[in-house]
Order: C-alpha cells, then structure tokens, then sequence
C-alpha cells in the first residue's frame, strides 16, 4: 500500500495510473483483506459493525474535482469508514487512513447535518460531567490526548441558544467531534497495524457510543 501510495502521489495523473492499475489493483486488494480482518477483530467488540463488508467501508480512490482548485484526480490514501450503516452513515464511527507519512486512526462524526449536530451539542450540554469522563480517560488520553480542535471544526464563539459562560462552551463550538491516533510508516509495515487499530478503536467506543445516544 504504502510503495503504491508514494508513487502514485509523485504521478497523479490519468495516463500513469492506467499504465500501473495493477499495481493500484494489489495495493486496493491488500486494503481490503486488511480492514475485513479488522472488522472482523473489532466486531467481537462492536457487534454494530460486525455485519460490515470492505467494500460497505473503503472510499474510492477517485477524487471529486468539480469544486477543487485542486484537479489532482486521484487521492493519495487509503480510506475507510467502519461505521454501523457503512461509508454513507450518518452517525458516528470509526476510520482508517493510510497515507505515506500522514496515517491515522480514530474516528468520531464528521460533519453531521444541522439537525443533528444540534443533538450532539444538547446531549454534550445536558451530560457535560459524563462527556468529560469519558474524553479525560486513561484509555482515551493515552490513544488519541484529546479531541482535535482544529479552526476547521470549531466555532469562533458559541452557538445560538448557549452563554458563553457554559463550562462545555469549547466543546459546544465544535462542528465536527473527531479524535486521531497518528500511525508512522514503521508501524504499518511492523504487522501490528490491525492490534493497534483494535486498541484505539476500543478506547474510542464509550465515546462513540455517547455521540450516537444522542443522534439515535
């Protein structure tokens, strides 16, 4: 994946990926053992994604360029988002992301719709200590430190019907309640990617699991 995954970003063009596809289709292939095995391990933990199939999960490998100053057609990674309900869910799961240098584990919910982010942001406000507890973690804090922050998911001040004053203030600004597990390249070649995936993910789960309380 990772030999693929460098090349391809060095080559990112149509001509090229038509001449080396069967270098894509081995790379693709070994992506797709690797996160059935996951599924597999995992689902022992979270019977709601137990049922999933690879393909339920990985993202294709083709780029939307119809809005993007960017016109590179293809991504360089490997994506997959194991979440009850598959790739297109709308509720909170977990992902994987294998790129040369830049891989992570985690997951969260991205981006959800307004009506339900204002669930989330209701289910944070009503159980803050219990949301606190479960981010301020040892299992939580030694996988992920805590939940990314970034200017991309986050508010400048927090939203209507909330005083600034609120103790989860921070954390009512966010738009998307994501957390990240960086993984380097040693480690994905080393084998224990699939042991590492199922540790992070079972930290993640209590998480998880508030954050789909409140969208179900």
């Amino acid at each position: 994946m990772l030999s693929f995954l460098k090349k391809l970003k060095k080559n990112n063009n149509k001509p090229w990926f038509d001449a080396n596809r069967h270098l894509y289709v081995e790379a693709k292939a070994e992506f797709e053992t690797f996160v059935s095995s996951l599924i597999a391990s995992y689902g022992k933990h979270d019977p709601a994604i137990a049922h999933l199939l690879p393909k339920d999960c990985i993202f294709r490998i083709n780029r939307d360029v119809r809005f993007s100053k960017d016109k590179s057609p293809y991504k360089n990674n490997f994506g997959a988002s194991i979440t009850s309900g598959g790739k297109k869910s709308p509720f909170a799961g977990y992902y994987v992301h294998i790129e040369p240098g830049a891989s992570f584990v985690g997951g969260g919910l991205w981006q959800p719709m307004p009506e339900m982010l204002a669930k989330v942001r209701q289910e944070i406000d009503y159980n803050f200590s219990e949301f606190k507890s479960i981010i301020n973690s040892a299992s939580f804090k030694k996988q992920y430190k805590e939940l990314y922050r970034g200017e991309d998911v986050s508010l400048t001040r927090v939203p209507k019907g909330y005083e600034p004053s609120n103790p989860a203030a921070e954390f009512l600004k966010l738009k998307s309640f994501i957390a990240m597990r960086p993984v380097s390249d040693e480690e994905i070649s080393s084998g224990d990617l699939e042991k590492i995936c199922v540790s992070a993910f079972k930290a993640l789960k209590p998480f998880v699991d508030f954050i789909n309380r409140a969208a179900e």
